[in-house]
């Protein structure tokens, strides 16, 4: 009886310990998701810059998984210590791009509103953990392109936009908005 007393206080410390390990990291990452969504949402981070941090945790929350399930479910010494290093390198990242002063121009216009209105959407989706690092990376990835034709379609017609380049603009914002939503709502989780 003792024994068995013995082995039982044994594995529930092990299994304590594994929780606690995925805890402490499920919880960085999660911090982290959300300082990125702050930068997002306040204007302080760029599509490129979110594309970039959102690749970033992506890689590391696919490099968690795969070091989990090729040790039962458990990181080494030697793979927690790689992690950590990885988190605090792109801690650094996401506090250097929220802090460069480059911000999104999206102009004092309807189409200007309607891209600020989906990147608080794509920072919602984010902080609350419906979107994964890797659809964000793909939404926000969009968002550059798009606002990238956008700022060569007013560059060409001296600040604005034709009747033509609204409607296709719009059409285009529609497409993405659909995808946000999508994304959203497709019971993947985030953090």
């Amino acid at each position: 009886m003792q024994r068995l007393f013995t082995v039982v206080v044994a594995g529930s410390f092990l299994v304590a310990g594994a929780l606690a390990q995925t805890s402490e990291v499920n919880q960085r990452e999660k911090n982290q998701q959300e300082r990125i969504a702050n930068g997002v949402k306040d204007g302080q981070l760029t599509a490129g810059e979110t594309q970039r941090l959102e690749r970033k945790e992506a890689g590391i929350k696919n490099q968690i998984h795969q070091d989990r399930a090729a040790n039962g479910g458990r990181l080494t010494g030697q793979e927690k210590t790689q992690i950590n290093r990885e988190d605090n390198r792109l801690s650094q990242k996401i506090y250097s791009d929220k802090h460069n002063n480059a911000k999104p121009a999206f102009g004092n216009n309807e189409i200007g509103q309607r891209r600020e209105n989906q990147q608080d959407r794509i920072a919602n989706g984010i902080a609350s953990g419906r979107l994964t690092p890797g659809e964000a990376s793909r939404m926000e990835g969009q968002e550059k392109s798009l606002n990238r034709e956008i700022g060569t379609q007013r560059a060409l017609n001296g600040g604005r936009l034709t009747g033509a380049e609204k409607r296709a603009d719009n059409q285009q914002l529609n497409r993405q908005s659909q995808r946000i939503f999508r994304n959203k709502h497709n019971r993947r989780k985030g953090y």
